[in-house]
Protein backbone atom coordinates (compact mmCIF):
# COMPACT_ATOMS: atom_id res chain seq x y z
CA UNK A 1 0.00 0.00 0.00
CA UNK A 2 1.28 3.46 -0.91
CA UNK A 3 2.08 6.05 1.76
CA UNK A 4 -0.82 8.17 0.49
CA UNK A 5 -3.35 5.37 0.93
CA UNK A 6 -1.82 4.20 4.21
CA UNK A 7 -2.17 7.66 5.75
CA UNK A 8 -5.70 8.15 4.39
CA UNK A 9 -6.61 4.87 6.09
CA UNK A 10 -5.11 6.11 9.37
CA UNK A 11 -7.09 9.37 9.14
CA UNK A 12 -10.33 7.44 8.53
CA UNK A 13 -9.61 5.14 11.49
CA UNK A 14 -9.29 8.01 13.96
CA UNK A 15 -12.17 9.88 12.27
CA UNK A 16 -9.94 12.81 11.32
CA UNK A 17 -11.35 12.21 7.83
CA UNK A 18 -15.08 11.65 7.51
CA UNK A 19 -17.37 11.08 4.52
CA UNK A 20 -21.08 11.83 4.73
CA UNK A 21 -23.08 12.06 1.52
CA UNK A 22 -26.46 12.01 3.31
CA UNK A 23 -25.73 15.04 5.52
CA UNK A 24 -22.94 17.09 3.90
CA UNK A 25 -20.84 19.38 6.05
CA UNK A 26 -20.83 23.16 5.66
CA UNK A 27 -17.41 24.79 5.56
CA UNK A 28 -16.63 28.26 6.87
CA UNK A 29 -16.58 29.42 3.24
CA UNK A 30 -20.22 28.34 2.90
CA UNK A 31 -19.33 25.43 0.58
CA UNK A 32 -21.28 22.20 1.07
CA UNK A 33 -18.95 19.24 1.36
CA UNK A 34 -19.42 15.45 1.68
CA UNK A 35 -15.92 15.23 3.18
CA UNK A 36 -14.56 16.74 6.38
CA UNK A 37 -10.92 16.70 7.43
CA UNK A 38 -9.90 17.60 11.00
CA UNK A 39 -6.20 16.83 11.37
CA UNK A 40 -6.16 18.31 14.89
CA UNK A 41 -7.40 14.92 16.09
CA UNK A 42 -4.01 13.46 15.18
CA UNK A 43 -2.48 15.22 18.18
CA UNK A 44 -4.47 12.94 20.52
CA UNK A 45 -3.11 9.74 18.92
CA UNK A 46 0.63 9.37 19.70
CA UNK A 47 1.38 6.67 17.10
CA UNK A 48 -0.33 8.59 14.30
CA UNK A 49 1.35 11.79 15.50
CA UNK A 50 4.75 10.06 15.34
CA UNK A 51 3.96 8.78 11.85
CA UNK A 52 3.14 12.31 10.66
CA UNK A 53 6.27 13.74 12.26
CA UNK A 54 8.45 11.13 10.55
CA UNK A 55 6.79 11.47 7.13
CA UNK A 56 6.91 15.27 7.12
CA UNK A 57 10.51 15.37 8.34
CA UNK A 58 11.56 12.88 5.64
CA UNK A 59 9.69 14.96 3.06
CA UNK A 60 11.49 18.15 4.04
CA UNK A 61 14.84 16.34 4.17
CA UNK A 62 14.39 14.79 0.70
CA UNK A 63 12.54 17.54 -1.19
CA UNK A 64 14.09 20.60 0.46
CA UNK A 65 17.56 19.65 1.72
CA UNK A 66 18.58 23.34 1.80
CA UNK A 67 15.87 24.27 4.33
CA UNK A 68 17.14 26.58 7.08
CA UNK A 69 13.88 27.36 8.91
CA UNK A 70 10.56 25.54 9.41
CA UNK A 71 7.47 27.77 9.52
CA UNK A 72 4.15 26.55 10.89
CA UNK A 73 0.84 28.03 9.75
CA UNK A 74 -1.17 29.16 12.78
CA UNK A 75 -2.81 27.40 14.34
CA UNK A 76 -3.13 23.89 12.96
CA UNK A 77 0.33 23.79 11.38
CA UNK A 78 2.13 24.80 14.58
CA UNK A 79 2.30 21.43 16.40
CA UNK A 80 3.35 19.45 13.33
CA UNK A 81 5.85 22.12 12.31
CA UNK A 82 7.34 22.15 15.80
CA UNK A 83 7.78 18.36 15.78
CA UNK A 84 9.40 18.45 12.33
CA UNK A 85 11.77 21.27 13.27
CA UNK A 86 12.73 19.38 16.43
CA UNK A 87 13.46 16.17 14.53
CA UNK A 88 15.51 18.00 11.87
CA UNK A 89 17.16 20.28 14.45
CA UNK A 90 16.10 23.40 12.57
CA UNK A 91 14.82 26.75 13.88
CA UNK A 92 11.02 27.05 14.09
CA UNK A 93 8.76 30.05 13.57
CA UNK A 94 5.03 30.38 13.09
CA UNK A 95 2.91 32.77 11.08
CA UNK A 96 -0.43 34.23 12.19
CA UNK A 97 -3.28 34.99 9.79
CA UNK A 98 -2.99 38.63 10.86
CA UNK A 99 -0.73 40.68 13.18
CA UNK A 100 -1.41 40.58 16.94
CA UNK A 101 -3.53 43.46 18.14
CA UNK A 102 -1.47 43.92 21.30
CA UNK A 103 2.12 43.74 22.52
CA UNK A 104 4.64 43.92 19.66
CA UNK A 105 1.96 43.39 17.01
CA UNK A 106 3.88 40.45 15.57
CA UNK A 107 2.54 38.39 12.71
CA UNK A 108 5.55 36.09 12.78
CA UNK A 109 6.67 34.57 16.07
CA UNK A 110 10.28 33.45 16.37
CA UNK A 111 13.50 34.58 14.73
CA UNK A 112 13.68 34.96 10.95
CA UNK A 113 16.65 36.44 9.11
CA UNK A 114 16.46 37.98 5.64
CA UNK A 115 17.23 35.51 2.87
CA UNK A 116 16.78 32.37 4.97
CA UNK A 117 15.36 29.38 3.11
CA UNK A 118 11.99 28.52 4.65
CA UNK A 119 9.74 25.47 4.32
CA UNK A 120 6.14 26.02 5.41
CA UNK A 121 4.24 23.27 7.26
CA UNK A 122 0.47 23.25 6.80
CA UNK A 123 -2.06 20.71 8.05
CA UNK A 124 -4.62 20.92 5.24
CA UNK A 125 -4.74 22.53 1.80
CA UNK A 126 -8.17 23.30 0.35
CA UNK A 127 -8.26 26.34 -1.96
CA UNK A 128 -4.70 27.26 -1.00
CA UNK A 129 -5.64 30.86 -0.28
CA UNK A 130 -4.78 30.99 3.45
CA UNK A 131 -1.65 28.85 2.95
CA UNK A 132 -0.30 31.15 0.24
CA UNK A 133 -1.11 34.25 2.31
CA UNK A 134 1.48 32.93 4.78
CA UNK A 135 3.98 32.63 1.94
CA UNK A 136 3.36 36.28 1.01
CA UNK A 137 3.91 37.40 4.62
CA UNK A 138 7.24 35.55 4.71
CA UNK A 139 8.29 36.95 1.35
CA UNK A 140 7.42 40.47 2.49
CA UNK A 141 10.10 40.02 5.14
CA UNK A 142 12.55 38.88 2.44
CA UNK A 143 12.50 35.20 3.38
CA UNK A 144 13.19 32.70 0.60
CA UNK A 145 10.17 30.36 0.75
CA UNK A 146 11.32 27.22 -1.07
CA UNK A 147 8.23 25.05 -0.59
CA UNK A 148 5.36 23.77 1.50
CA UNK A 149 4.63 20.38 3.07
CA UNK A 150 1.15 19.46 4.28
CA UNK A 151 -0.68 16.45 5.67
CA UNK A 152 -3.57 16.37 3.21
CA UNK A 153 -4.85 18.16 0.12
CA UNK A 154 -8.23 18.03 -1.60
CA UNK A 155 -6.42 18.71 -4.86
CA UNK A 156 -8.81 21.36 -6.12
CA UNK A 157 -7.78 22.66 -9.57
CA UNK A 158 -8.00 26.19 -8.14
CA UNK A 159 -5.36 25.32 -5.51
CA UNK A 160 -3.04 23.60 -7.99
CA UNK A 161 -3.14 26.69 -10.20
CA UNK A 162 -2.59 29.05 -7.24
CA UNK A 163 0.53 27.19 -6.08
CA UNK A 164 1.93 27.11 -9.61
CA UNK A 165 1.33 30.83 -10.02
CA UNK A 166 3.04 31.53 -6.67
CA UNK A 167 5.98 29.31 -7.65
CA UNK A 168 5.63 27.19 -4.52
CA UNK A 169 6.19 23.41 -4.75
CA UNK A 170 3.61 21.59 -2.60
CA UNK A 171 4.11 18.09 -1.23
CA UNK A 172 1.56 16.24 0.92
CA UNK A 173 1.46 12.93 2.78
CA UNK A 174 -1.96 12.08 1.38
CA UNK A 175 -4.64 13.44 -0.94
CA UNK A 176 -8.23 13.16 -2.11
CA UNK A 177 -7.49 10.50 -4.75
CA UNK A 178 -5.96 8.22 -2.12
CA UNK A 179 -8.95 8.80 0.15
CA UNK A 180 -11.34 7.76 -2.64
CA UNK A 181 -9.35 4.58 -3.31
CA UNK A 182 -9.29 3.59 0.36
CA UNK A 183 -12.99 4.40 0.82
CA UNK A 184 -13.84 2.20 -2.16
CA UNK A 185 -11.46 -0.61 -1.13
CA UNK A 186 -12.95 -0.74 2.37
CA UNK A 187 -16.57 -0.51 1.08
CA UNK A 188 -17.02 2.81 2.87
CA UNK A 189 -18.58 4.10 -0.33
CA UNK A 190 -20.32 2.32 -3.21
CA UNK A 191 -18.88 2.62 -6.76
CA UNK A 192 -21.74 4.91 -7.84
CA UNK A 193 -21.03 7.24 -4.90
CA UNK A 194 -17.45 7.72 -6.03
CA UNK A 195 -18.67 9.60 -9.10
CA UNK A 196 -20.68 11.96 -6.87
CA UNK A 197 -17.63 12.55 -4.67
CA UNK A 198 -15.47 13.25 -7.72
CA UNK A 199 -18.02 15.80 -9.00
CA UNK A 200 -17.73 17.64 -5.67
CA UNK A 201 -13.95 17.86 -6.02
CA UNK A 202 -14.34 19.29 -9.55
CA UNK A 203 -16.92 21.97 -8.60
CA UNK A 204 -16.98 22.36 -4.79
CA UNK A 205 -18.43 25.88 -4.89
CA UNK A 206 -21.63 24.79 -6.65
CA UNK A 207 -21.96 21.18 -5.46
CA UNK A 208 -25.23 20.31 -3.73
CA UNK A 209 -27.05 23.43 -4.86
Amino acid sequence: MSTQKHFAEKLLQIKALQINLQNPYTWASGWRSPVYCDNRKILSYPHTRDYVKSELANMVFEKFPDAEVIAGVATAGIPHGTLVADLLKLPFIYVRSKPKEHGMGNQIEGVLEKGQKVVVIEDLVSTGKSSLQVVEVLRSLEADVIGMCALFTYGFPKATEAFQTAGIPLHTISNYEALMEVAEDTKLIAPEQKELLQSWRTSPDTWGQ
